[in-house]
């Protein structure tokens, strides 16, 4: 049960499933409840998205005419970012919903990003790309199998030399009591064997949320009257914040998800 009262599905079927949040929710603000933590309050959604920018910051600042591949898209956060700092970014989500609302946010801020529907386990564009993008797109491929077909084809999109820069939850120890029909948080070190098996070599780690707070909190907010949750969510949000200003990149091991920046071996 999620902060809005709708039970996540039994059986996940991703293109309905992502179809249906961006229906409901992509033209909502600034999109986050349909990219960000599904059914919670606006405020909750706005502390992950500001944690993910904190994470992501160092790098996602990227010369002009740099060649973006951002993998999951969404409403197009992150190609509106890169493309507003002189990028050409081409962005692919399985949805044909939030392709299309990530097309009319891009055109009202004036930017020039390219979008098209592509499902991340059979990427097939015909180009590379200098960096390579995925914000919390591994994490709800619940197959193994199709879960190493995304990683490899992202990979194989990747330009010599280029960067590869994912974030997942990714716990340093097991977490199984937040995951869901639709999500999955993956212990670090089997991504970890996975990278190196698609061909990919680990330079960087750093972490994005180590306060504990939130979810801790979560498993038990969902059976909550909303108010209640809602304080709750709040209180845990509002104290999670100055913890991940000042130590969210560096605290690795106390983070519940990780950016993992790649590159193939052998790349300069």
């Amino acid at each position: 049960m999620n902060g809005r009262g709708t039970p996540a599905p039994s059986h996940y079927r991703p293109l309905a499933y992502w179809e249906d949040r961006a229906q409901r929710f992509a033209g909502e603000r600034e999109g986050l409840a349909a990219v960000c933590s599904y059914g919670m309050p606006e405020f909750y959604n706005r502390v992950i998205d500001w944690e993910q920018r904190l994470a992501l910051a160092p790098w996602l600042r990227v010369p002009a005419a740099t060649r973006v591949l951002d993998v999951g898209c969404g409403v197009g956060r992150w190609s509106r970012l890169l493309a507003g700092r002189g990028a050409e970014v081409l962005g692919v989500d399985l949805s044909p919903t939030m392709i299309s609302e990530a097309r009319r946010r891009a055109a009202a801020a004036g930017l020039a990003c390219r979008f098209a529907v592509a499902d991340a386990s059979r990427l097939q564009l015909g180009e590379q790309f200098d960096l390579v993008l995925g914000v919390t797109v591994l994490q709800h491929i619940l197959d193994a199998t199709l879960l190493q077909s995304a990683l490899a084809a992202m990979a194989m999109h990747l330009a010599p030399g280029g960067r590869m820069v994912l974030l997942e939850a990714a716990p340093s120890r097991g977490v199984e009591k937040c995951n869901s029909s639709v999500f999955v948080a993956r212990p670090r070190r089997g991504y970890l064997e996975l990278m190196r098996k698609c061909g990919l070599e680990v330079r960087a780690v750093t972490g994005v949320d180590p306060a504990p707070f939130r979810r801790d909190l979560l498993p038990h907010v969902r059976n909550l009257p909303r108010a209640a949750s809602c304080g709750l969510l709040l209180a845990a949000s509002a104290a999670s914040l100055p913890i991940n200003a000042l130590f969210g990149r560096r605290a690795v091991e106390r983070s519940w998800h990780a950016v993992f920046v790649l590159q193939r071996p052998g790349a300069s």
